[in-house]
């Protein structure tokens, strides 16, 4: 299985390659527009990074864990936006 810091390198590299800002990349996976990031929706952003549909789901959970701060179980664009800066940090 992948490693954590692997997960992350490639979702950053998702963002980076594939979008002009961060803010790009959490409108494209929000897919119905509400604002925020499902469980399902941040799974498209793993397959996207080519994470193993085998390990995606448990990886989308742990992300939802990790950054939702409000406890909504979604990962609101504030919460998307720290995590992409701790991502950028971490890979220096």
């Amino acid at each position: 299985m992948a490693s954590k810091k692997k997960i992350l390198k490639k979702i950053q590299i998702v963002i980076t390659n594939h979008f002009n800002t961060p803010e790009d990349a959490f409108n494209f996976f929000d897919n119905d527009g509400n604002g925020t990031l499902s469980k399902r929706e941040i799974a498209t952003l793993l397959k996207q990074a080519e994470i193993s549909g085998f390990i995606r789901g448990m990886v989308s959970s742990k992300l939802i864990e990790g950054y939702d701060k409000n406890g909504d179980e979604e990962v609101n664009w504030k919460e998307f936006k720290s995590a992409v800066d701790e991502i950028a940090k971490k890979s220096k």
